[in-house]
């Protein structure tokens, strides 16, 4: 299936979740994530369904003044 991960198609595997979606951008900490547009909470990267189509967002905090 095809998802977009902050604005670049990526494709996954059928029933892919929020945490393959990570593993394969291999993601570092900390990080917060939303789904088209929806915060998903950390504990539930393993269960959250990605769907063909959506939109997913990795933000890192940003530090500094």
């Amino acid at each position: 299936m095809k998802i977009t991960i902050n604005q670049q198609a990526t494709d996954l595997q059928a029933n892919a979740t929020v945490a393959d979606a990570l593993a394969q951008m291999q993601a570092k900490p900390p990080f917060a994530v939303a789904v088209n547009t929806v915060f998903v909470p950390k504990s539930q990267y393993e269960s959250r369904a990605l769907n063909d189509g959506d939109k997913m967002e990795v933000i890192s905090p940003v530090t500094g003044g």
